[in-house]
């Protein structure tokens, strides 16, 4: 690593970052978004090289990565399990050791959790989390990114989850114990959070309703997402049927409050869990949010790669 940054670091979880380095990437993407829109170059990454590895198809966090990369002027690598041997005969940790010694970074979208654990544990370089099936920690940062760019600061404010209690309501409520804000979560039945799974140590951080409408009252932010996550095909039918009343409508929006936002983090299946209404009213801000995947990611890299600037 240049001089001045800090010990290598990697992203695996939002709890992984504290409160304090939180206010710090907010800072840094506020910077390098404005930077961004008016045209000005910024290119701290020249020379550096992210290796973005899929095992699960992408197109936000695909184009967010390699965009955010070039932009900040390093290069990218695109490895599936077709081309490369991650999901083949070779080990993980032997993958590791040697990517890791041709490249700066590493963003990884898979499956398992344990499956990225082993990578990053056998990393030379920092190893970011593009998604698994227990977390979605970038997607959890440009949204709280974005709840910070229209309504200011989340800490004390409600966020209510509505659907599946899956990798991203996990991410919600570990950002709600390190960032001091409330989740109202609300799942049909046998789909709720599992906190051990979600990986927190508070309880007071979430609270649980069995109505959807319930836990969009007073509400800050109402957020959602598909009711059958990528690797869940097969339960699709089933999950239709069980997610028939979690769908964010305008009934569900009239009880948050009033200037309360809805986000969603795509791709979205209108008339399913969200309605056309919700999704493409003035409440809406997920074309914001999708945007924002490419800001936050930027000031991650920077961060994981060099450190604190000034």
């Amino acid at each position: 690593m240049k001089p001045g940054a800090s010990l290598m670091r990697h992203y695996l979880q939002f709890k992984d970052l504290r409160a304090e380095e939180y206010a710090y990437l907010f800072e840094r993407t506020r910077i390098i978004k404005t930077r961004f829109k008016n045209y000005e170059r910024y290119q701290p990454l020249v020379d550096r090289t992210l290796a973005m590895i899929f095992e699960k198809a992408s197109t936000r966090t695909r184009v967010s990565f390699e965009a955010g990369m070039y932009q900040m002027g390093g290069s990218v690598v695109h490895l599936t399990t077709g081309d490369s041997q991650l999901g083949r005969a070779e080990p993980i940790d032997d993958s590791a050791r040697v990517i890791s010694r041709m490249v700066d970074l590493v963003m990884i979208r898979t499956y398992e959790q344990t499956k990225i654990a082993a990578f990053a544990a056998h990393s030379r370089v920092p190893v970011i989390n593009g998604l698994t099936n227990e977390y979605h920690p970038c997607q959890i940062l440009a949204d709280i990114y974005t709840y910070i760019e229209h309504r200011g600061g989340i800490q004390g404010k409600v966020v209510a989850w509505v659907g599946d209690g899956n990798n991203m309501a996990n991410t919600w409520l570990q950002a709600a114990e390190i960032l001091g804000f409330t989740v109202h979560v609300s799942t049909p039945g046998g789909y709720e959070v599992d906190p051990k799974v979600a990986g927190i140590s508070r309880s007071d951080c979430y609270k649980v309703f069995a109505d959807p409408l319930d836990a969009c009252r007073g509400a800050d932010l109402v957020t959602t997402d598909v009711w059958t996550s990528m690797g869940y095909e097969a339960e699709n039918e089933q999950r239709r049927q069980a997610f028939a009343k979690w769908c964010v409508d305008t009934a569900m929006m009239a009880v948050a409050k009033p200037d309360a936002l809805f986000m969603h983090c795509l791709p979205a299946h209108r008339g399913e869990e969200v309605s056309a209404e919700v999704i493409d009213g003035p409440q809406s801000v997920v074309w914001d949010e999708a945007e924002n995947r490419l800001h936050v990611q930027k000031a991650l890299m920077e961060y994981l790669l060099l450190g604190r600037i000034g």
